[in-house]
C-alpha cells in the first residue's frame, strides 16, 4: 500500500513537472525572436581549389506551398508523417511502435521522426547521436511547432530538404528530375521525389533506378493504407512511362557528406556564430582535395565489394602542414551518418609499437638492440601475470633485433621494451607527439590496447611524418561572410617536439615492414603489398580481434586506414590484407607521377650494413640490410 501512494506520488511530480515544463517552453517561444525556419542553405563548402562542393539549397528558388502538387504534398505527408496535422511535433504512438520494433529486432529498423523533427535536424544540427543532441531537437521541436503553424512548417520542409544529387527543395529536384515545375508533376514523379529524402544517395533515380522502384513501391502502398489513393488508382500506377532528365554527377561520392560533418564539428570548436550559420551567411574553404577523395572512395569499395558487413574509417593528412585532405567515416553516408573517422574510438593495436619504438630511440635503445622473442609470461606491478603472444603463435625462440621486431610486428620484444623502459615512457612520448587521449600507464599498450579516436592518432603520426613537428589537424582553411570578409583563417602553427635523429631512425624502421630481407620465423608486416608499392614509405599495421589498422606515410602524404565492426564483435577472418590494400592503392593513385622524395638523411646519423634479424656483420647480401645509428652509438666493426 505504501509503495502504491509513493508510485501515485512520483507520477503526480512527473505530471506536473511536465506541465510546467511545457507551459514555460510555450511562453519562452512566444517571447524569443522566431526561429528562421526559410534558411534553404546553411553554408557553402568549397576544396582546396576553392571549387564549390556543396551549396545546400540556398540557390534553391523558395515555392510556396500552394504551388507544390497536391500529389506530392500527400506522398510526402504519408511516407513520413501520417498524423503531420494531428500531433504537435512528436508522434507518441509512432515512437512507441518504432521502440518495440527495433528492440524485437534487435538492432534499429523503424524511426519515428516526425517532419518537424526532421526540418530542425537538416537547418540546425549535425548528425551527431549524442543524448545532448537529442534532447535539443525535441526543443527546437517544439519551439518549431508553436512559432509556426502547419502548413509553414510543411513548406520549409519541401524547400529545405535533400532530394540527391546537389538537389535541396523540391523545386530544383523537380527540375533535376523531370524537367517540370513542381505543381505539374504525376502521381508517379510525386511518389519518386517523396522516396528519396530517406536516403538520397540511394533511393534517387538518377544513380540507383531499381532502388528508387522499390522506395517508389512503399511509398505507393502508404499512400493507399492511408487513404490517399484508391485501390484502382494504385492498380493504374506507371513508373515505366517516366522521364528522367537528370544526368549522374561525375563526383557522385557516397563518403564525402562525412568530410562535411568534420567541418561542421571543426565550426563548432572554432566557436563560429550559430546566426551566421544558421542565416547561410558563410563560405567555407576547406582542405578537401576531390582527387585525393575520389581516389580513397573508389579504392574503399573495390576492396570491400565482397564485405559488405564491414565498416571502414580512413584518413588523409599532408603532414607537413596538418590539412586533413580526405576523409572517409563509414562506407556509405547514406545508410549510416556515424562518422567513426572523428567520433569513434578504438582499439589501435600493433600500430602503437612506433610510439614505442621512438621512446626506445631516445632512452638510449638503437636499432640494433636485442631482446628474445619466446613465449614468457610477465609479473606486473600490481602482481599480475600477463601473458602475450605473438600473431599466429610463432617465436623466433632467439634474440632478434628492433629492426627485427618492428618489421614483424613482435608481441614479446614490444612488452619487454615497455618494461625496460617503464610503462611511463610510452603514455609521455604518445602526449609529447599531439595524442590526446588518456593514455594508462600498462605493459598491454604496446600492444595498443586502449581505444584511441582515428583523428587524435592521426595527430600523432603526423609529428613522425612532418620529422618530429606537432600540429594541429584541421579541415577549414578560411571561412568568409557573404559579403567575403574574411572572418577567419587558420593560421598554420607547429612546434619541433621530436628528435629528427630519431624521427628519422624510426621511419627508416618503419619501411623495413615491406622488406623481403627480413624473413625469419615470420615475414614482414606489410610483405603482401610490398609489390604493389613503386617508392619506399614508413608502414605500421595493427591486427586486433575486432579491429585492423593499416598506417602510412611519406613527407607527402600520411594516411590512415581502419576497418571493423560498429559492435565490437571479433572479426571472423583475418581481413587485415584489405586495410593493407586499401592503404597501399590509394597511396600509389594519389602519389602516382609525382617526384616525391625519401626523408634526408640528418647529419648526425649514420648507417651500418648489418645481418637483419641477428644484428651481427655479414657479408650475405640476402641477410644484410642499413641499420641507422646516432653518430657515436654505432657499433664498432673491425
Amino acid at each position: 500500500m505504501h509503495i502504491l501512494k509513493l508510485l501515485k506520488k512520483i507520477i503526480f511530480l512527473v505530471l506536473v513537472i511536465g506541465i510546467l515544463s511545457y507551459i514555460g517552453i510555450n511562453i519562452y517561444a512566444l517571447i524569443i525572436p522566431k526561429l528562421n525556419i526559410t534558411n534553404n542553405g546553411t553554408y557553402y563548402l568549397y576544396d582546396n581549389k576553392d571549387n564549390l562542393i556543396y551549396q545546400g539549397s540556398s540557390t534553391s528558388k523558395w515555392v510556396n506551398l500552394e504551388d507544390i502538387s497536391d500529389n506530392l504534398k500527400q506522398a510526402v505527408i504519408s511516407i513520413e508523417d501520417k498524423k503531420f496535422y494531428e500531433h504537435h511535433g512528436f508522434d507518441i504512438l509512432r515512437i512507441i511502435k518504432a521502440m518495440s520494433n527495433n528492440i524485437k529486432n534487435g538492432h534499429i529498423v523503424q524511426g519515428a521522426s516526425t517532419i518537424t523533427q526532421q526540418l530542425v535536424k537538416n537547418l540546425y544540427l549535425d548528425f551527431d547521436t549524442s543524448w545532448k543532441r537529442k534532447i535539443k531537437e525535441a526543443f527546437l521541436t517544439i519551439i518549431v511547432e508553436i512559432q509556426y503553424d502547419k502548413d509553414e512548417i510543411l513548406e520549409a520542409y519541401l524547400n529545405t530538404i535533400n532530394y540527391g544529387n546537389g538537389n535541396y527543395g523540391v523545386s530544383n529536384a523537380s527540375m533535376y528530375y523531370f524537367n517540370k515545375d513542381v505543381k505539374d508533376i504525376t502521381m508517379e514523379e510525386a511518389i519518386i521525389l517523396a522516396g528519396i529524402p530517406k536516403s538520397p544517395n540511394k533511393y534517387n533515380p538518377v544513380s540507383n533506378w531499381e532502388e528508387s522502384m522499390k522506395r517508389s513501391q512503399t511509398v505507393a502502398i502508404s499512400l493507399l493504407n492511408n487513404n490517399f489513393i484508391s485501390k484502382e488508382e494504385y492498380d493504374n500506377l506507371n513508373f515505366e512511362d517516366v522521364s528522367i532528365y537528370g544526368k549522374v554527377n561525375e563526383q557522385h561520392l557516397q563518403m564525402l557528406m562525412y568530410y562535411q560533418d568534420a567541418v561542421y564539428h571543426e565550426l563548432e570548436t572554432l566557436g563560429i556564430n550559430k546566426k551566421a550559420l544558421e542565416d547561410g551567411m558563410l563560405k567555407i574553404y576547406t582542405n578537401l582535395d576531390m582527387e585525393k577523395q575520389s581516389s580513397l572512395e573508389q579504392n574503399i569499395l573495390n576492396n570491400l565489394k565482397d564485405e559488405k558487413d564491414l565498416q571502414v574509417a580512413s584518413i588523409i593528412v599532408d603532414p607537413d602542414s596538418g590539412k586533413v585532405e580526405a576523409l572517409t567515416g563509414g562506407l556509405d553516408y547514406g545508410k549510416s551518418q556515424y562518422n567513426r573517422a572523428i567520433s569513434s574510438k578504438r582499439q589501435v593495436g600493433s600500430t602503437m609499437k612506433a610510439f614505442l619504438y621512438y621512446a626506445a630511440l631516445e632512452n638510449n635503445l638503437t636499432s640494433s638492440s636485442l631482446f628474445k622473442s619466446e613465449f614468457t609470461i610477465f609479473n606486473t606491478a600490481d602482481k599480475q601475470t600477463y601473458a602475450p603472444i605473438n600473431y599466429g603463435n610463432k617465436y623466433a625462440n632467439k634474440d632478434i633485433t628492433m629492426a627485427a621486431a618492428i618489421a614483424f610486428s613482435d608481441n614479446i620484444y614490444a612488452v619487454k621494451t615497455n618494461l625496460f623502459l617503464g610503462t611511463d615512457e610510452l603514455v609521455n612520448i604518445a602526449k609529447i607527439a599531439g595524442i590526446k587521449e588518456e593514455l594508462p600507464s600498462i605493459p598491454s599498450l604496446a600492444l595498443g590496447t586502449k581505444e584511441i579516436s582515428m583523428l587524435d592518432y592521426a595527430t600523432g603520426y603526423a609529428t613522425f611524418a612532418s620529422g618530429g613537428y606537432k600540429k594541429d589537424l584541421y579541415f577549414i582553411r578560411k571561412i568568409e561572410d557573404n559579403d567575403g570578409n574574411v572572418i577567419y583563417n587558420k593560421k598554420e602553427q607547429k612546434k619541433l617536439v621530436l628528435n629528427p635523429n630519431y624521427v628519422y631512425i624510426l621511419n627508416e624502421l618503419l619501411a623495413n615492414t615491406t622488406s623481403s630481407i627480413f624473413k625469419d620465423y615470420t615475414v614482414a608486416t606489410a610483405s603482401t603489398i610490398a609489390s604493389k608499392l613503386t617508392r619506399k614509405y614508413a608502414i605500421k599495421t595493427g591486427t586486433t580481434a575486432t579491429d585492423h589498422w593499416a598506417i602510412g606515410y611519406n613527407q607527402e602524404d600520411l594516411m590512415l586506414v581502419w576497418i571493423g565492426h560498429d559492435d565490437s564483435t571479433e572479426l571472423e577472418k583475418n581481413y587485415s590484407y584489405i586495410t593493407k590494400n586499401i592503404w597501399a592503392d590509394t597511396m600509389e593513385e594519389i602519389e602516382k607521377d609525382q617526384d616525391i622524395e625519401w626523408y634526408e638523411t640528418p647529419k648526425d646519423v649514420v648507417g651500418v650494413i648489418l645481418d637483419a634479424i641477428s644484428g651481427e656483420p655479414t657479408n650475405d647480401v640476402k641477410k644484410a640490410t642499413v641499420f641507422y645509428y646516432l653518430k657515436g652509438s654505432e657499433p664498432i666493426i673491425n
